[in-house]
């Protein structure tokens, strides 16, 4: 019996969210859910996608952080993508199922309580924008470069406009 995709079969976005336990009563799966899909419209994303968002605590992220980009320090996200970031770069066989899998976003939530009180704003403002710079990484945005970090913030300050209207 040969098995045959068809596109109805398809999940047309899966938003994967995990928020530990002890985070449960910052994070409204529903509302991230909700700033998820905003961006991804804006930045046309097409249709079937994946893409996953983990809200945990800071030392998972230091580990994280260290195990993967061999930085031993805290940080408030961490974006690990799997489309190609740069011309020509194939590092990822993908499934030949049509979905296109984004990556994970991996947020601090006690990064971000900190941040946002350092920051004088709500909890809830510095999520979205965590959110947002996490999913505009795994869609290929960087700040390395001055002018890159310029167009990344410019893209942020919309969508994170759009988000919390």
């Amino acid at each position: 019996m040969v098995f045959e995709f068809s596109a109805a079969m398809l999940p047309k976005e899966e938003i994967e969210i995990l928020v530990e336990e002890e985070f449960r009563g910052l994070v409204d799966e529903d509302w991230v859910r909700r700033i998820a899909q905003t961006v991804l419209k804006a930045e046309v994303v097409a249709s079937p996608y994946e893409v996953s968002l983990v809200f945990t605590d800071s030392e998972t992220v230091r580990r994280l952080n260290r195990d993967y980009r061999g930085m031993d320090e805290p940080t408030d996200v961490l974006a690990f993508y799997m489309l190609p970031q740069k011309e020509g770069d194939d590092s990822f066989a993908l499934p030949p199922d049509g979905v296109t899998r984004l990556g994970e976003v991996i947020i601090s939530c006690p990064q971000a309580v900190e941040q946002a009180k350092e920051q004088g704003h709500s909890t809830e403002r510095e999520l979205a924008l965590l959110i947002i710079h996490g999913i505009l990484h795994i869609l290929g945005y960087d700040h390395e470069e001055a002018e890159e970090e310029a167009e990344m913030r410019t893209r942020e300050k919309e969508l994170l406009e759009k988000c919390l209207l």
